[in-house]
């Protein structure tokens, strides 16, 4: 039971770094890709939305490769904080960041794309600086988007499996999330726990959806009217 508890909270903390890091990264991502005109662009869009299409554990597997002590990054890492990238919460931080980078980043590609230019062309010709235009003007009428991909990129957070098992194993207290902690449950045949697990996942998953969707549709029709 404990461990279960223990598996809960490591992966809420987990989805809540993941979504809040996301956010930071995917805003000036989007923003400068739906802003951006070259023959390279749909390359870029094409890595950023690959983790969709890739198998979960050909991800991992090269992200262990990488946070290996013997590849630059591993090494590196260790020197630094005395202790190895793969295996570690911080070795699953980052490789949810990239596993779910699509569904932070593809909600506000598309609202930048049908932003109204003509709200920062006014906002520029008062003369609000780029920080403005964007925390008063476009965040405001894209705020739907930012919460949809904040909360996809939570949800998809709390439901990986392949790539945190591949670089984070199965350490209780550690790299234990949920979805390894069902799946550990199911082979040892405790099919009881396991059901409580996989409900509460369930139950969650579809709240979280229908919350998003319905806000996202009420955010949209305010707008409109």
């Amino acid at each position: 039971m404990q461990s279960d508890i223990d598996a809960i909270w490591l992966t809420l903390k987990l989805a809540l770094f993941t979504s809040v890091l996301l956010m930071l990264i995917a805003t000036p991502l989007a923003w400068k890709l739906s802003r951006w005109q070259h023959k390279a662009k749909n390359l870029v869009l094409a890595v950023v939305a690959l983790p969709l299409v890739l198998p979960p554990t050909v991800l991992g597997f090269y992200l262990l490769v990488v946070f290996s002590p013997n590849a630059v990054a591993g090494e590196l890492w260790q020197l630094i904080t005395g202790e190895q990238l793969a295996f570690s919460f911080a070795g699953l931080v980052i490789g949810s960041l990239i596993y779910s980078l699509p569904f932070a980043v593809q909600p506000l590609y598309a609202s930048f794309l049908q932003l109204d230019n003509r709200y920062i062309d006014v906002a520029r010709t008062m003369g609000m600086s780029k920080w403005s235009r964007f925390r008063r003007i476009i965040m405001p009428i894209c705020k739907p988007a930012f919460m949809v991909a904040l909360g996809l990129s939570f949800a998809h957070t709390v439901g990986e499996f392949g790539v945190v098992l591949m670089i984070g194993g199965n350490i209780p207290g550690e790299t234990q999330v949920l979805s390894i902690a069902l799946f550990e449950h199911v082979e040892a045949m405790e099919y009881g726990k396991a059901h409580a697990l996989a409900f509460g996942l369930l139950v969650f998953s579809f709240l979280l959806m229908a919350l998003l969707y319905r806000y996202n549709r009420n955010g949209v029709t305010a707008w409109k009217s």
